[in-house]
């Protein structure tokens, strides 16, 4: 029976009525921020929701292991890769629509952050400044509560629809949702396809005041210039993950071409060529020497992909 299922599964992919495409054993490498990871099974990038739902089903049904990922910010995949199926939100997710006399955007979940960011301000609306220069998608963004250290997108959300294989589409208020420090209460195997944000007509100058604010804010505090996931750690309960790790001497510090950025201490930066396994050893350095001097344990804000 299992041959059966994995049968279907591939006849899936290869039927010319699949609105996906299909790319099989993608380097991640190519898809984070990191620029780094092994192959993907299958990399599929799913360009209508009945795509996205049948290409679910199947995974279910034949019990390969699957996951979305948005621009792949925020994620360490494995040297090893991941042995199942990599699913990315196309065409039919990104789409961003302003209804005026709500003063809402209608966004699909694999619409980029930035590209919102923009499209406020085209349009004269505030309520999203804080996220400029913010990587990943509108979907990750509100999986993650994305945000800076005073503002996060959970305070903008006026509604979400996830799709769920047990359930189809599932509309969430704003109400229904717990917003917490990177991360809401949106069940983990629920995909976020759309949601609804609210905004405020303003003026441009203001708009641009703060988004440059913002902006500068960013390039003050975080490295660029080099590949990265973005805060690797969250902060803890009356401190700073940044400065408990500079506290500790570990600014400069390398595994393999893994270092932790001289910049800002909460970021590991690929130096090099770095594999994963110099990230993730990096890491676990990391909280093994602030719960050394802090007795303090780090939580990653990362995510880990193809790991045992």
């Amino acid at each position: 029976m299992a041959a059966q299922h994995a049968n279907a599964f591939e006849a899936l992919l290869i039927d010319d009525g699949f609105e996906g495409e299909v790319l099989p054993y993608e380097p991640m490498s190519r898809h984070t921020t990191f620029r780094i990871g092994g192959p993907a099974r299958f990399y599929i990038r799913a360009q209508t929701l009945r795509a996205l739902s049948t290409l679910v089903a199947h995974c279910q049904a034949s019990a390969i292991p699957w996951v979305v990922v948005g621009k792949g910010s925020n994620l360490l995949v494995s040297d090893a890769g991941f042995d199942g199926v990599v699913i990315v939100l196309g065409e039919e997710f990104r789409t961003i629509h302003y209804d005026e006399e709500r003063s809402y955007f209608v966004v699909g979940g694999g619409a980029t952050l930035a590209t919102l960011v923009q499209e406020a301000f085209k349009r004269a609306v505030a309520g999203l400044e804080f996220a400029v220069g913010i990587p990943g998608t509108v979907g990750g963004a509100v999986r993650m509560n994305a945000g800076s250290g005073k503002e996060h997108i959970g305070s903008r959300v006026a509604s979400v629809t996830a799709f769920s294989h047990g359930k189809g589409l599932v509309r969430y208020l704003a109400s229904d949702i717990d917003w917490s420090y990177r991360a809401c209460s949106i069940p983990e195997d629920e995909i976020v396809v759309e949601c609804e944000i609210a905004v405020a007509p303003a003026l441009a100058s203001y708009i641009r005041g703060k988004m440059e604010g913002s902006l500068n804010a960013r390039k003050k505090s975080q490295p660029i210039n080099l590949p990265s996931c973005g805060s690797v750690f969250k902060n803890p309960d009356g401190a700073f993950a940044g400065e408990l790790i500079e506290g500790a001497g570990l600014k400069g510090l390398r595994n393999g071409w893994a270092m932790v950025s001289q910049f800002h201490a909460n970021f590991i930066v690929n130096a090099g060529d770095a594999s994963a396994a110099d990230v993730y050893g990096l890491i676990r350095i990391i909280q093994a020497k602030v719960f050394e001097k802090y007795g303090i344990q780090l939580q990653p804000e990362v995510k880990f992909l193809g790991f045992a």
